[in-house]
């Protein structure tokens, strides 16, 4: 965090005020400022992002930002169909490879998310809708998404919700906290800090796709 700046704020080279953490990394600044909170369309890019999430828990977030290009080589671009159609060779072939992290139940719980994707689909169901779904009232947020009230958002009750119900389709590796990380990313919530220069377009994208 930068002196003199609202906590949670910090000024990057090029002189705009970011969320503090998207400076302090290289490999964050372009993951702030063109990805995170911005809504993301098609089940595909979700799951995507459900699995890469998954693989995060216990772990920094840069880890996975680094090994972004294995997964998706290691996931067949994350085909939810293709990835269902792996079988016991390819959880040995993807424990041997080290553009990844190899964790075996993260790699079956993301073979068995695959699965019990195709499963919504088969019922007509999605992963956008679920989502859109579970898209907390305006009412339940934080009047002002300031560093405390960020620190405080690790869970909430809708992603505790959308937790239970994925876990009840089949899904592994999904907790509250995995869920809400999932809404923060594909833009079912705005949690950039407000001062951030990422925040107003952010809320336009936002207004747009629910419009």
């Amino acid at each position: 965090m930068s002196e003199g700046l609202p906590a949670g704020l910090a000024r990057a080279g090029d002189g705009r005020l970011r969320c503090w953490w998207a400076v302090s990394a290289s490999d964050y600044v372009g993951y702030h400022d063109e990805e995170w909170g911005r809504p993301v369309a098609g089940d595909r890019a979700l799951f995507e992002r459900f699995s890469l999430e998954s693989f995060q828990s216990g772990l920094s977030w840069l880890t996975i930002l680094r090994k972004r290009e294995g997964f998706r080589r290691a996931f067949a671009g994350f085909d939810p169909e293709r990835v269902a159609a792996f079988g016991e060779s390819d959880v040995e072939r993807l424990l041997q490879d080290a553009a990844i992290v190899r964790h075996r139940g993260k790699i079956e719980a993301t073979i068995a998310n695959a699965r019990a994707l195709l499963d919504i689909w088969s019922s007509g169901g999605s992963l956008a809708l679920m989502l859109a779904d579970h898209r907390p009232e305006a009412a339940s947020r934080p009047e002002r998404m300031d560093y405390e009230a960020l620190c405080g958002l690790t869970t909430t009750p809708e992603s505790v919700a959308l937790s239970k119900t994925l876990k009840a389709r089949g899904w592994r590796f999904v907790g509250p906290t995995t869920a809400y990380a999932v809404m923060q990313a594909v833009g079912v919530v705005n949690d950039h800090l407000e001062g951030c220069w990422v925040r107003q377009e952010v809320d336009r994208a936002q207004e747009w796709t629910s419009g």
